[in-house]
């Protein structure tokens, strides 16, 4: 059995896009529990990837998109989950965190075989990027608490989909044991 690795999806964002107002309701719920999440995780050496978008600048590198997000209007909301020094980052252009990125590499060279996937858009990115690990043969959890949605009856959707057909395992934050 491989190890697990914690990846947090596109949390590092200014929330300068159409759907900010319906998403950020629920990004401020889920937060919290992706902040206990990397606690957990950095305290039991499980590595912590970000796979976050580049808001189109493909000059950037993570050191100017988490300061970007940092000066954006909600600096609250990105502050406490910003990467420490043993984080990893890959940067994304589409909605899977595996579309052309270097992610499965990476994970092959933590010899990790499960994700731990959290932050957002559940009904988007986090949707496609458990498709793609599921097709990888990765074994998925997404923890409900801590992804957060635009869409609240498409988010289910999606839970119920990675749940159902890609055998995600879709749990409490708090009861992921790692």
């Amino acid at each position: 059995m491989g190890k697990t690795a914690l990846i947090v999806i596109d949390m590092i964002t200014t929330y300068d896009h159409d759907d900010a107002e319906l998403l950020l309701p629920s990004a401020r719920e889920a937060v919290p529990a992706i902040v206990r999440l990397l606690k957990r995780a950095r305290e039991s050496g499980v590595p912590v990837i970000y796979a976050n978008d580049n808001f189109g600048e493909w000059r950037s590198h993570h050191g100017e998109i988490v300061d970007t997000a940092l000066s954006g209007p909600h600096a609250e909301l990105v502050r406490p989950l910003q990467p420490d020094g043993d984080s990893l980052f890959v940067v994304k252009a589409r909605h899977s965190i595996f579309f052309e990125t270097p992610l499965g590499y990476l994970l092959h060279s933590l010899q990790a075989d499960h994700v731990v996937l959290c932050g957002q858009v559940t009904e988007q990115c986090v949707l496609y990027s458990a498709l793609d690990a599921h097709i990888r043969h990765l074994r998925v959890t997404v923890p409900r608490d801590a992804v957060a949605h635009i869409h609240p009856e498409l988010a289910e959707a999606a839970l119920e989909m990675m749940r159902r057909n890609m055998h995600a395992a879709i749990v409490a934050g708090d009861d992921i044991e790692w």
